[in-house]
């Protein structure tokens, strides 16, 4: 087994992990080193485009690594503990990381909710699709459905559009009323202002349905289009491919792992993104389902606190508060709406790994009986699809 040692050791190559290594790396003397299960750093937001990125801190990250003052390690699979160090699976073989200090940047992922037909060829995660589009997967003239819920529906259907699909609708579940009010409140905001002005100028010709989502998609060896309900209407829309996603799930499996305090869902930290765990801090979605903004603020303070730069740290406070108000205002606003805990019927397989249907769990009290008694949740994802849809 090789073995690494290091002063910093951060996990999760996104945003967050990325703004925490640049701001460990100006520590003078300190080893700083990240690690990501992908082939390539740049987490969702700025997957396969990593050197064509505007972004100020994917930039600076490129140049500390020609600089060598950060060590990468890709395709690293974390699976244990040892102590102050990390065992990791890699193509090369078994790897042990030593560390003095450990932030925690792994992210989030999609939660999906079942419903007749979710499993058809050409279904997919919303942020999943534009992930193979990244990486190569073409659209052009493919008529696409985006629906769910928050912001992400817009970010995604722009993005498609400019990589040549057509998007023939946006399907997004909250209310007028709901919608209405939080954006009300982005005159705290400015950025986010032009950003959706911007986004929906770019998509004005795509109809975007408020109270509206997807209850079946059909087809038989692949989609054929889906049945939407739009304010107490049913109707059917033809489609090659339906992106779909009901908010993010944070990625605390290590920080639960490695024994953190985990609050409603989360990884609790302090103010300088210290979790309960001595020398281990966590930032980005783990944390709070915040974005990019966020992220890229609490990765940036916990470089700062775990290399002592605390001056630099304590001047990112007030923005890092900014951008929680605003993952809250987000949480309120695109609450998932009760209906959509109906979608599925007993026919509809929930768990695509060991192939439970709902119709198996609906006699349990809760997931832990249903899990002994059915298997849901014990297949090869260990219950990260399918564990957060049975919750809701």
């Amino acid at each position: 087994m090789n073995k690494v040692t290091t002063d910093v050791l951060i996990i999760g190559g996104g945003p967050a992990g990325m703004s925490a290594a640049i701001a460990a790396a100006k520590s003078d003397g300190a080893a700083v080193t990240g690690a990501d299960d992908n082939p390539r750093l740049g987490g969702q937001i700025w997957r396969a485009e990593l050197g064509k990125t505007k972004s100020s801190e994917a930039q600076e990250l490129i140049a500390l690594l020609d600089q060598q003052k950060i060590t990468i390690v890709n395709n690293a699979s974390v699976y244990a503990h040892d102590l102050d160090s990390l065992l990791a699976e890699t193509p090369s073989g078994k790897i042990q990381i030593e560390y003095k200090k450990l932030i925690l940047a792994t992210g989030a992922r999609e939660r999906f909710l079942p419903f007749p037909g979710w499993t058809l060829p050409n279904v997919f995660g919303a942020a999943g699709l534009q992930a193979l589009v990244k990486g190569g997967l073409d659209v052009t003239d493919k008529r696409v459905v985006v629906a769910g819920t928050g912001p992400l529906l817009l970010v995604v259907a722009e993005y498609l559009v400019s990589k040549g699909a057509r998007v023939v609708a946006i399907c997004e579940q909250t209310s007028n009323k709901k919608l209405d009010r939080f954006a009300v409140g982005l005159w705290r905001t400015p950025s986010k202002i032009i950003q959706g002005i911007s986004l929906r100028g770019k998509l004005r010709r795509v109809p975007y349905y408020r109270n509206s989502w997807v209850t079946a998609a059909y087809g038989k060896s692949e989609l054929r289009g889906v049945t939407l309900r739009h304010f107490g209407t049913s109707a059917d829309v033809e489609c090659d491919m339906l992106a779909c996603g009901f908010h993010l799930v944070p990625n605390i499996e290590l920080a639960q792992l490695l024994g953190c305090k985990i609050v409603d869902g989360y990884a609790a930290v302090d103010e300088y993104q210290q979790t309960s765990v001595a020398n281990v801090y966590c930032a980005g979605e783990p944390t709070s389902i915040g974005g990019v903004e966020a992220a890229i603020v609490e990765g940036k303070i916990a470089g700062f606190a775990a290399t002592g730069q605390s001056r630099q740290a304590d001047s990112l406070l007030r923005t890092r508060n900014k951008t929680t108000a605003f993952a809250k205002a987000l949480d309120e606003a695109f609450e998932l709406r009760d209906e959509l805990k109906s979608l599925a019927t007993s026919s509809t397989v929930v768990c695509r790994c060991e192939d439970v249907q709902y119709g198996k769990l609906i006699s349990y009290d809760d997931f832990r009986m249903a899990k002994l008694q059915t298997r849901c949740g014990m297949g090869a994802c260990q219950g990260r699809i399918c564990g957060s849809a049975v919750e809701f």
